[in-house]
């Protein structure tokens, strides 16, 4: 298994050098194969996310593209490497240790709830933090990138999550900028920086863009859909360049993971194992890649043999302390409430493999591209840099 990079090979680590080129403070080190100096000479500094785009994959699928061309270095992603564990690393500056959100399906204590932590409803349904009578600035608890920064700042969304609790919780006193459509992103982009991008003043940009992801998960990462709309992506991004010539711009682009394909042979389905489903006190939570099981009282040591026994070669089990103390979440002030919402052990799926649990009110459903795992596919993320 690989593992992340903290120590300088991140996506924590990029966005301390962001960070501090535009006069912020970071406890994280700097960015190893990347000057601070170098960010900071540009007027207009832009990160653009491209959800699930995994290092090893874009150099297969596109070796002589524009992205390719550009790269710079290659990252690790954090753990587990997961938009709900990674997004707000890049929104934060924060390590998941630090944060506190660990993947899509968080158990928050002080909530008495499993959440899926982004759209901000219980697993089980219902209303958003807000409609819930929850603050979601003082749930989370930290300092968005725009507060911990001296300049201007701008968040450019998806129009259908740009408003939703989660994203203004981590707006700050950025500007918000909705787009719709892959096109639009760089549009409205192009637009900012031609409103103000000439002026000699020091601005940061993070866009985000989530196409990618969302198709590697219906029709996997080695399908034509993911090849086209990686070509889409590149021939995009070229006229975008193009588009702000002369606005003394730094193009960064990265991904908060990869992904790997998987098939329903893969999948182990807790329905199958209804022993191993009886030493649960909670349902699973965290990602199909890394799940964190939250054990009865006195049930620890039936569950550790059933997985020694029966899915030996299927899981690799893993107390959730030991995963701290080896640093898999990064460093940092460790977030208060953390080892609440990593529960117990977590099961790490071996191969291409995921377990799932479904509630009796889910639909089945299978995703063929995956992530949240300690693979090089998931966990391994470009870095690639364009300037004006």
């Amino acid at each position: 298994m690989a593992r992340p990079d903290y120590d300088g090979g991140s996506i924590l680590n990029l966005m301390s050098s962001i960070i501090q080129a535009r006069g912020g403070r970071s406890d994280a080190p700097s960015l190893r194969d990347l000057p601070t100096d170098e960010l900071a000479q540009a007027t207009n500094l832009i990160l653009l996310v491209i959800d699930g785009l995994g290092a090893d994959w874009l150099a297969r699928r596109s070796p002589d593209g524009i992205l390719s061309r550009a790269r710079r270095a290659t990252l690790t992603s954090v753990f587990p490497s997961t938009t709900a564990a990674a997004i707000p690393t890049f929104l934060t500056g924060e390590a998941p240790l630090v944060h506190g959100l660990t993947g899509w399906h968080t158990y928050l204590g002080e909530l008495g709830c499993v959440m899926t932590v982004l759209p901000g409803t219980p697993r089980f349904g219902g209303v958003p933090y807000r409609q819930a009578g929850i603050d979601p600035v003082k749930l989370f608890g930290t300092t968005p990138v725009s507060d911990r920064i001296t300049t201007r700042s701008v968040l450019v969304s998806p129009a259908h999550i740009a408003r939703s609790d989660f994203n203004r919780a981590h707006l700050g006193r950025g500007e918000l900028v909705v787009f719709k459509g892959l096109r639009d992103m760089f549009t409205r982009t192009a637009g900012v920086l031609r409103g103000w991008g000439r002026r000699r003043e020091p601005k940061y940009l993070y866009l985000y863009w989530p196409g990618l992801d969302a198709i590697g998960h219906e029709h996997g990462m080695e399908s034509p859909a993911a090849q086209a709309h990686l070509l889409a992506i590149e021939q995009e991004i070229a006229t975008f360049m193009h588009d702000i010539t002369d606005t003394d711009s730094l193009l960064l682009i990265s991904a908060d993971h990869g992904q790997l394909d998987t098939s329903a042979a893969d999948a182990i389905d807790l329905a199958d194992h209804p022993e191993l489903e009886s030493h649960l006190l909670l349902p699973l939570c965290g990602e199909p890649r890394a799940a964190f099981c939250y054990l009865r009282s006195g049930h620890a040591d039936a569950f550790r043999a059933y997985c020694s026994d029966v899915l030996v070669n299927r899981v690799d089990l893993v107390a959730s302390e030991q995963l701290v103390e080896e640093g898999l979440f990064g460093t940092g002030r460790q977030h208060v409430r953390f080892m609440e919402r990593v529960g117990d052990v977590c099961l790490l799926p071996k191969a291409n493999g995921v377990i799932r649990q479904w509630l009796p009110f889910e639909q089945p459903h299978q995703q063929i591209g995956v992530h949240g795992g300690l693979s090089e596919a998931e966990l391994r993320v470009p870095l690639c840099l364009l300037r004006t």
